[in-house]
């Protein structure tokens, strides 16, 4: 019975952290994305995103996006530099072609930093992608 239970492997998603400026507070900041680089929109994204080192934890966060249109990206949330010296992980769920996707996303603690920039397609700002 195992073997008739097929698992979709969720491919063309990805999430970014990228540095960008805020005009708002005239700084640079941080900001998580969730990036679709399929030919088709994906529905019902939700995101769980955790910050975690050994004993410390961040709250667990829970963003309902939505659609996100083929070849776009949606915004997930703004990171502080507090959270950049932990494991950075983001739980994507997501619904298209008829089937249910998931994926683990993770950015190992520090590595996030203004030394790992490269160019984002779709997004078209340096940033850095999940491993």
């Amino acid at each position: 019975m195992r073997k008739d239970i097929e698992i979709p492997v969720a491919k063309d998603v990805y999430v970014a952290v990228v540095h960008e400026w805020n005009d708002e507070f005239l700084s640079k900041d941080w900001n998580a994305y969730i990036i679709n680089d399929r030919s088709s929109p994906i529905e019902m994204v939700l995101v769980v995103s955790v910050g975690f080192d050994g004993e410390r934890k961040t709250s667990t966060m829970r963003h309902g996006i939505g659609l996100v249109g083929a070849k776009s990206y949606e915004k997930i949330e703004l990171l502080t530099e507090e959270v950049l010296g932990l494991n950075n992980e983001f739980f994507v769920t997501f619904y298209a072609d008829t089937k249910l996707y998931e994926k683990r996303f993770l950015f190992e603690k520090n590595s996030i930093s203004p030394n790992a920039l490269t160019h984002i397609p779709i997004i078209g700002k340096e940033g850095v992608l999940a491993g």
